[in-house]
């Protein structure tokens, strides 16, 4: 009887355990990213098949110099590194500073009327003793106990040493030393993850000012204390902070295949640009910028022979008083020239000639001339049909004449022969093409970058000119010497040129092409095709790694150039900057049935 109660009471325990047992989750998503083995020695861990190794930070020396810790960040090598900063009471500290200062003023003060010769170190400590009181007193400095651990991750033991040997002579080479944290690897790895645990308590006192020189975002390679935010440098997870008018110019160049992210990095770079009072013009060859000028408040002009948006190719600039007025009418005319060669399909040296002459011509029919009053220029500007009449009246044009009717008469004259009715003054001001003929494209173009340039060279503002397809401009000589040139002179009028293009052979076919590369301080590439990566590796000397990079990077992915500095960078946006830039039309989907759903 007494068995058999005994019986059935393991066998209900047994029931219930088993019970439990498969009620219990298998395994969770700890299991998952958890290493397979963690193994606690005296001066490392080891992480199933990796190894780590933690260090504390025990002396620094007097002086700290901003970036110090730059040259640790830059490293090749995986790493954590974890600041604690604990703030101290400031009466306490200047309590225990009074007593400080007391001692040292009574052992100055003892050496001198002891006649004994006077002691540098002592009178320095006691010079920056006050100094930091005073400095505290007036809360312009605060107290802080800063620990500083790193952890590193190697393979081996030889690389651990190794890597533990290249962070010593980094940091010794500053004064700065350095301890394995020995029989507290576990506490050091803990503190350098992102637990906000401090389980080493290795401290040194800091006030304000050699504390801010360890701010951890000072990569070498491409920070700024100005600028916009660009992406993330790839190398060290560190911002690529950067502010393109800090270059000897602010022109640059942009290449990559379609899909790869361009168009969203250059639109993020204008709205962040925008944010900091930085006007932008845009040529827009497929109307995407549209809705970022909608979003930012500027205008966007519809170019096409139907467009009620109208401009004049003879407009001239309103002249400053540091401009000859001779010069603005003879390069106004010299690219009119340049102009009527691309609309003609071309001109003999003969009637090169004749059309400067009736250029001229047709400007001093109209009381424009060096003599004239530059206030009253803008009231007579010509039209096309009025060169058209002086070409008529000239001997030898018969042939020009001809070859003009099309762009006086017809559907062509509503494009080429209307007086300009647009303005300029938005913080943003956009050129949509799309609709613009193929053929008259080019056109199109040299005829909206010389009304551009007239605005910019009369008034001095800070602005950035973006032209997307930059190619379009690179089918003539004409167009790509107007480009070359405008990027050339940018600069003095406190303007940057961005060139984007995708064909990247076709750009670099003209003799100009190089030479806009060339006088672009900045330079941003993205995934490239295999056609076209070995002109790019030549032409901005990559490495064989930098190449591979190239041909294998993700959307938004590419290598950011700053003069002679570069990196490899991630291009991030926010979410709502995501919305107003992205392209995708899976994105603009979502983004129109999110709002017709708010609506209704």
């Amino acid at each position: 009887m007494k068995f058999d109660f005994l019986n059935k009471l393991f066998k209900k325990q047994k029931d219930e355990t088993e019970e439990k047992i498969f009620q219990e989750e298998a395994f969770d998503v700890r299991d998952i990213i958890a290493p397979p083995y963690i193994g606690v020695e005296q001066d490392h861990l080891k992480l199933g098949e990796r190894l780590s190794r933690s260090f504390f930070i025990f002396s620094y020396p007097r002086y700290l110099n901003t970036g110090w810790l730059s040259p640790v960040i830059n490293l090749n090598t995986p790493m954590d590194i974890s600041f604690h900063i604990h703030p101290i009471s400031t009466e306490l500290i200047l309590k225990k500073l009074r007593k400080k200062v007391t001692e040292v003023s009574a052992d100055l003060l003892d050496r001198e009327e002891k006649g004994l010769v006077r002691d540098p170190a002592l009178e320095a400590a006691y010079q920056n003793i006050e100094a930091l009181r005073d400095s505290l007193q007036t809360a312009q400095e605060k107290m802080f106990r800063f620990g500083l651990y790193i952890t590193i991750y190697e393979n081996t033991l030889k690389e651990l040493k190794d890597t533990e040997l290249t962070l010593r002579s980094i940091f010794e080479s500053r004064l700065i030393y350095i301890k394995p944290a020995l029989y507290k690897q576990r506490e050091g790895f803990i503190s350098c993850s992102p637990y906000g645990m401090d389980l080493i308590g290795v401290h040194i006192p800091m006030d304000t000012a050699p504390l801010s020189t360890a701010f951890p975002f000072t990569s070498f390679d491409l920070s700024s204390n100005e600028g916009i935010l660009y992406g993330i440098n790839r190398h060290n997870n560190s911002l690529v902070l950067f502010d393109r008018f800090s270059l000897e110019n602010a022109n640059s160049v942009c290449f990559a295949k379609s899909g790869s992210g361009k168009s969203f990095a250059i639109k993020l770079e204008i709205l962040r640009y925008l944010m900091q009072g930085v006007d932008i013009i845009v040529i827009d060859p497929e109307n995407e910028y549209q809705a970022l000028a909608d979003a930012a408040g500027g205008a966007f002009f519809k170019i096409s022979l139907t467009s009620p948006h109208q401009l004049n190719p003879f407009d001239l600039p309103i002249p400053n008083e540091k401009e000859n007025k001779e010069d603005i009418l003879r390069s106004n005319i010299i690219n009119l020239v340049g102009l009527l060669r691309i609309m003609l399909g071309g001109l003999n040296p003969e009637e090169d000639s004749i059309i400067d002459e009736a250029l001229t011509e047709t400007y001093a029919i109209r009381d424009i001339t060096p003599e004239s009053d530059p206030k009253t220029w803008q009231e007579n500007i010509p039209l096309m049909s009025d060169f058209a009449e002086v070409l008529e009246s000239m001997s030898g044009t018969e042939s020009l004449v001809k070859r003009m009717k099309k762009f006086i008469k017809g559907t062509y004259a509503d494009f080429f022969n209307q007086k300009s009715n647009i303005s300029m003054d938005k913080n943003m001001v956009v050129f949509g093409i799309r609709d613009m003929e193929e053929s008259l494209k080019p056109m199109a173009l040299y005829i909206i970058m010389r009304y551009i340039w007239n605005i910019i060279r009369s008034k001095m503002k800070k602005r950035i000119l973006v032209i997307d397809e930059a190619w379009w401009m690179m089918q003539t000589l004409e167009g790509a010497s107007f480009l070359f040139g405008l990027v050339k002179r940018a600069r003095k009028y406190w303007l940057g040129v961005t060139t984007i293009t995708q064909d990247v052979a076709d750009f670099m076919k003209s003799d100009y092409g190089q030479a806009i590369i060339t006088n672009s301080s900045m330079s941003i590439l993205f995934k490239q095709s295999p056609a076209t990566i070995d002109v790019l590796q030549k032409v901005f000397n990559l490495t064989e790694q930098e190449k591979f990079l190239l041909l294998e990077s993700a959307v938004g992915e590419g290598i950011f150039f700053a003069g002679k500095k570069h990196a490899a960078i991630t291009v991030l946006a926010s979410s709502t900057e995501n919305q107003i830039i992205t392209t995708s039309p899976e994105e603009l989907l979502k983004i129109k049935q999110t709002k017709e759903q708010t609506n209704e």
